[in-house]
């Protein structure tokens, strides 16, 4: 019996094995209880995370839309006095205000005016005159182009020692301040999940391998190659982050459009108007919403990239343990 050259085409048994293997189906359990748990853990994970994105990003747009409103507008406060009369000092602060360069337009509140902004404190039916209250100018301002404050401030006390002018600049700074410290709790919290989700993938791939070892095992003796058996497990866990990450993306995405139209529906009501006053609006923009879809790639990519590591560092842990048969023996 003559020795026939080898065919180039024919496949080695390694390689029939893998296409054999391609036919019949993952060596990864499609069906089990890790995978069902790793899938709901990737669902609780992001959305987590997709409701820190969607929650940082509300509170930054609507910081920036109190800091927006309070900038467009100064207060200059006149203390009592029964020295001078009142009512013309206000004209006069309103008029020295409107003479600098950057003002477009003041208003005096009236005593009625004064009495329904101390309503929520002292209650109905107040008497302004009988209170030690300061009254009120309030000027709009151009935010491109604002007066000099400095300079403002100091005609105003010269020529009437009973005013004060607040620029607001506090309130900015402060909600400036809260926007940037929400932003960084937001980036720790999501990191943490982030770091949670890697470390149950780990497990979940470790446990997988661990069921699936001998199989593992065998095909890498028979000359399976390790990047063909990382994919088989790359591609499981990303079909599972795909569809966990992407029912957490949904869920978190209801849950913002929900609380937008609960809001929208009960406006000027107390209870939309307490939640607005403490969360502010519950609306997302367009960069909130792509934000959690990023959040959602993001998830699949991480899991996918831990999974083929802890599979090549498997496998690697395998091709030492055979190479050192002492340690096998152990």
């Amino acid at each position: 019996m003559t020795d026939r050259p080898p065919d180039p085409t024919e496949k080695s048994p390694a390689r029939r094995k893998e296409s054999q293997l391609r036919r019949t189906g993952s060596i990864v359990p499609q069906q089990s209880v890790q995978g069902k748990a790793l899938l709901a853990v990737i669902v609780i994970m992001s959305f987590l995370a997709c409701l820190t994105i969607g929650a940082v990003s509300m509170i930054r747009t609507t910081a920036d839309s109190w800091a927006s409103q309070i900038s467009r507008e100064i207060t200059i406060q006149i203390k009592p006095d029964e020295t001078i009369d009142m009512e013309q000092k206000l004209l006069e602060a309103r008029d020295l205000a409107l003479s600098f360069v950057g003002t477009r337009d003041g208003q005096v509140l009236d005593k009625e005016a004064t009495s329904r902004l101390l309503e929520p404190w002292l209650g109905t039916g107040l008497d302004i005159d009988e209170l030690p209250v300061p009254r009120l100018v309030v000027i709009t301002i151009d935010e491109q182009n604002p007066p000099d404050f400095a300079a403002m401030r100091a005609e105003l006390q010269r020529k009437i020692p009973q005013a004060y002018l607040d620029d607001h600049r506090t309130w900015v700074d402060r909600l400036v301040s809260m926007a940037r410290t929400t932003v960084f709790i937001g980036s720790g919290v999501l990191g943490l999940v982030f770091f949670a989700m890697v470390l149950t993938v780990i497990f979940a791939t470790r446990g997988a391998l661990a069921g699936n070892r001998h199989i593992v095992e065998v095909l890498h003796f028979v000359g399976a190659e390790a990047s063909f058996v990382a994919g088989e497990f790359q591609k499981h866990f990303l079909m599972v982050s795909l569809k966990g990450s992407l029912a957490g993306a949904f869920l978190a995405a209801a849950l913002f459009a929900s609380l937008s139209w609960w809001q929208n529906a009960r406006i000027a009501t107390p209870e939309a108007d307490q939640a607005a006053a403490l969360f502010g609006s519950f609306t997302i923009d367009w960069t909130g919403y792509a934000g959690i879809f990023l959040t959602m790639a993001v998830i699949a990519a991480l899991t996918t990239i831990t999974a083929r590591f802890t599979v090549m560092r498997t496998i690697n842990e395998i091709d030492q343990v055979r190479s050192d048969p002492g340690r096998l023996d152990g």
